[in-house]
């Protein structure tokens, strides 16, 4: 590429539907680094590329600084380590996402006036608790609404 070639930060932009400061951020923290011709970034297919990357990255729920430390890497365990920990926290959140659909729908299906009443309903929520009790992420909220079952 030639460095009149290229796209200029605005262009790019507008393609991709970002603010340019966003770019620049970008470019601040080390994900790009565009070519310059005087003080003009000039955007090339490789660095289209990245864009789209950082953008499917992000959209996958990585972060920046974790999506920066990846593509740093030149150890493939490296990569392979900041992927493990993204995919078991992904794992998480949508273990989460799961139960509180589930929770949706069973209020979604109640035909009871008082949802709370609802044997079904209940149910769901109990089972729920107990789910986070079991695998530690219950939290005195938690501990105390199972205890008030009791009663």
């Amino acid at each position: 590429m030639k460095s009149t070639d290229g796209m200029g930060i605005g262009a790019v932009a507008a393609r991709f539907g970002l603010a340019t400061h966003v770019l620049r951020h970008w470019e601040s923290v080390g994900l790009l680094s565009p070519e310059r011709v005087g003080d003009r970034r000039r955007y090339g297919p490789d660095d289209l590329y990245r864009v789209a990357v950082i953008l499917r990255a992000k959209e996958a729920g990585l972060a920046l600084e974790d999506f920066r430390r990846f593509i740093a890497a030149r150890d493939p365990a490296a990569r392979r380590a900041t992927l493990e920990r993204h995919h078991s926290d992904l794992t998480r959140r949508i273990a989460r996402a799961r139960a509180s659909l589930e929770m949706v729908e069973s209020a979604l299906a109640c035909t009871h006036e008082d949802l709370t009443e609802c044997p079904h309903f209940r149910s769901v929520v109990t089972r729920r608790a107990e789910e986070k009790a079991a695998c530690g992420q219950g939290d005195m909220n938690d501990v105390v609404w199972r205890r008030s079952l009791e009663y």
